[in-house]
C-alpha cells in the first residue's frame, strides 16, 4: 500500500502534500489490517515523543466524512485543522463548542489550544521507521 503523506508531530505539514494518490512509497500492509479503506502517513517532528517518532507510520481508517467524533477524544488521533494541516496529537475538547485542544506528549513540545479540526480519527496501528516493510 501506499503511503498518502505526511502528519505533523510539531512540524506544520499541509495534509497528504507528498504525493499523489497511490503514488507514495510503498509499505506493506501490516498483518491483521486489510489494506482496503486503511491510509498511512509517516511521523514528522518530534512532538509526539516517546510514543511516536520522526519517520514512524501510523494506519488509520476514514469513513470519508469530514467531523470529529465525540469517541475520538482523549485520543491519539490523525487530525486536519481549519487550515489544511496534519497534524497526530492526542485530541482534547476545547474550550468551547466546536474547539479542540492538540496535546503533545513531548514535554519539550507546545501544545495547540482551541483549535478548529476539519477531521480526526484515531490511530488504528503505529510501526516505527525500523519495523516498517518498505516495498521497493
Amino acid at each position: 500500500m501506499a503511503i498518502a503523506g505526511k502528519v505533523g508531530a510539531g512540524a506544520q505539514v499541509p495534509v497528504f502534500d507528498a504525493y499523489e494518490k497511490g503514488d507514495g512509497p510503498q509499505v506493506e500492509c501490516p498483518p491483521g489490517l486489510s489494506p482496503h479503506g486503511v491510509v498511512a502517513v509517516e511521523v514528522e517532528g518530534d512532538s509526539m515523543e516517546p510514543i511516536y517518532s520522526h519517520g514512524d507510520l501510523l494506519f488509520y481508517t476514514r469513513n470519508g466524512h469530514d467531523a470529529v467524533p465525540s469517541d475520538v477524544i482523549g485520543y491519539r488521533c490523525v487530525c486536519e485543522d481549519a487550515d489544511g494541516m496534519g497534524w497526530v496529537k492526542q485530541v482534547k475538547a476545547g474550550d468551547e463548542p466546536g474547539l479542540f485542544h492538540l496535546i503533545s506528549l513531548n514535554p519539550g513540545a507546545n501544545t495547540m489550544w482551541n483549535v478548529r479540526l476539519n477531521w480526526a480519527v484515531r490511530v488504528r496501528l503505529h510501526w516505527p521507521a525500523e519495523l516498517a516493510k518498505r516495498v521497493q
